[in-house]
């Protein structure tokens, strides 16, 4: 019964539109198995890691833990994987981030607990616990599927998924440390300035993805105009597949970061016409491939004119392939519109984009887009 109780509670998470990240070291390595046994695990699963070294740890934490079993490391796991699903997952689909580090029966008697750390991580909610398992009662191969079915009720939870099995905890284990925190829009884009998290997505758009990769126009959208509108529907047309967004950075390079009261102020403006846009913290655009790997960014002639200028690389022509390189890496390419510059039209085809960067940059040409608008202007005009 207990078999056919789990392959149901996995069904559903799969048939769920939760897409989560997996960070499992020291144990509940079968929570994954069980995951990946049941038809529709890529629905749900987008990664996988085991960091069982303690090298494979620090490269993963990017520092040295305190202690590599503790609640305080398994909540940095689910944090991370809770990033990096954000990077990893469909358009506007919700993400969960899991951590977990148990230190379990092995070969050798132990000489502390045997015990598990067990993170979650959602848009809106933080979940952690610490079990302590009874000394001596279980072998390591039973205290992995204990450990495993209380991870998987996790996971299920996270996802709102009912899960009626039994994790086969005894009365003299103990459930310790369990801990809940909601967050509300407030405290998540509190986060995203702090960088805790790299960025929220605001799904109002009601069409349906057209494939994974996103085609994104960045911008200030103080004010969001038509000419925004109609040159990502111009961009959209050119790429064919992927699925059209903007993206508003709530760090400015030059200018203190907006405030929070200022970014829900221009979420609202995609709100009333129904678009997706994405709030990150990232100005810089080589940072923006790393966020957004795969992408479409959509740019003005004015923009693109500054990233080939070594100017903007400490003066280095190499730096500047160097960089625009790594962004090529990750697969994502520029589309760029035609926009004034320095007072004259100018278009793709109108600057010398190096060789090895070339198939980086497509145009969009003249006849299907053009719109001498700016935030700018508008402001100017209404006297802003």
């Amino acid at each position: 019964m207990t078999d056919a109780c789990i392959r149901a509670v996995v069904e559903s998470i799969h048939s769920s539109p939760t897409q989560a990240v997996l960070y499992l070291s020291g144990g509940a390595s079968l929570a994954l198995g069980l995951l990946m046994s049941v038809p529709g695990a890529s629905n749900t699963v987008l990664e996988a890691v085991l960091p069982y070294s303690r090298m494979s740890m620090i490269q993963l934490l990017a520092k040295i833990p305190a202690k590599y079993c503790s609640q305080q490391t398994a909540d940095e796991m689910a944090l991370l994987a809770y990033n990096r699903a954000l990077k990893l997952s469909s358009p506007g689909s919700p993400v969960l981030g899991v951590g977990f580090t148990g230190s379990l029966a092995t070969t050798r008697p132990k000489q502390g607990d045997h015990r598990f750390h067990l993170s979650t991580r959602t848009s809106d909610r933080h979940w952690a616990s610490t079990v302590t398992l009874s000394k001596g009662l279980r072998s390591r191969d039973q205290e992995e599927k204990v450990s495993s079915y209380f991870l998987l009720k996790a996971i299920a939870n996270a996802c709102k998924v009912s899960s009626t099995f039994d994790s086969e905890l005894t009365e003299s284990d103990v459930v310790a440390d369990e801990c809940e925190r909601f967050f509300d829009e407030d405290k998540e884009l509190e986060q995203l300035i702090n960088g805790q998290i790299c960025f929220k997505v605001y799904p109002f758009s009601s069409d349906k993805s057209n494939g994974d990769r996103k085609i994104i126009l960045p911008g200030s959208f103080n004010p969001l105009h038509d000419g925004h509108l109609k040159l990502l529907e111009a961009a959209t047309s050119i790429c064919g597949d992927g699925y059209p967004c903007f993206e508003l950075s709530a760090i400015n390079a030059d200018k203190p970061p907006l405030s929070i009261p200022q970014i829900k102020e221009r979420v609202m403006q995609f709100e009333k016409i129904g678009k997706t846009v994405i709030i990150s913290n990232q100005p810089y655009f080589y940072k923006k491939a790393e966020l957004f790997p795969g992408s479409a960014f959509v740019i003005g002639a004015d923009t693109a004119v500054r990233l080939i200028n070594p100017k903007y690389y400490d003066g280095s022509y190499d730096r500047m392939i160097e960089t625009l390189s790594g962004c090529k890496r990750t697969g994502c390419t520029f589309i760029v519109a035609g926009r004034k510059v320095d007072g004259t039209f100018k278009v793709l085809e109108d600057f010398d984009v190096p060789e090895v960067l070339k198939d980086m940059f497509v145009p969009i040409p003249a006849e299907r887009f053009r719109m001498d608008i700016s935030s700018t202007e508008i402001r100017r005009s209404c006297g802003l």
